[in-house]
């Protein structure tokens, strides 16, 4: 079991990473961002908007928050075509994980979600505490594969250790 403490910390994170990420991806060409580089949705640009696909796809389960744009997982990579538009999709909703994190009552976590998956054509029910967990995990995973992909392309994002966070929640 997880504790709101854990999920205000991966909050934190989420943001940092984040803007560590999209801060290097600004010193490199929207051609650069667009181009195919072999992961698994090819581009930084893409997924960068699969993570946030993903993350409003969770938390519209978790709260009352609505669904992304985009209505399926292959669709998750062109939400928002436009850097720009990108940029502030995912600044407004990091604000909306800290501001959940910070509100989450701890009773919440400890409860079952039920879910229909669209990609996987089921319904399926786990703890909370689970989800919550892989929904940071989703992020850490595919970040790390963007870091590598700036890292090639020559831009260079921050550490990705938790623990040299500039500024860890209480």
């Amino acid at each position: 079991m997880i504790s709101t403490g854990y999920v205000r910390t991966m909050a934190a994170y989420n943001r940092w990473q984040n803007s560590s990420l999209y801060d290097a991806a600004n010193t490199i060409s929207e051609s650069e961002r667009k181009r195919q580089r072999g992961a698994f949705f090819g581009s930084i640009h893409a997924t960068l908007s699969h993570i946030l696909w993903g993350d409003q796809m969770w938390m519209s389960r978790f709260t009352a928050s609505p669904l992304p744009a985009a209505a399926t997982m292959p669709a998750s990579t062109d939400m928002h075509p436009r850097w720009e538009d990108l940029v502030t999709a995912r600044t407004t909703f990091d604000n909306t994980i800290s501001a959940w994190a910070e509100d989450l009552d701890p009773a919440w976590l400890e409860g079952d979600l039920t879910w229909t998956s669209a990609a996987l054509n089921l319904t399926a029910s786990k703890p909370k505490w689970q989800l919550v967990t892989h929904m940071f995990n989703h992020q850490t995973h595919h970040r790390g594969q963007i870091h590598a992909m700036l890292t090639a392309a020559g831009a260079r994002p921050d550490d990705t250790d938790i623990p040299f966070m500039p500024v860890s929640p209480p």
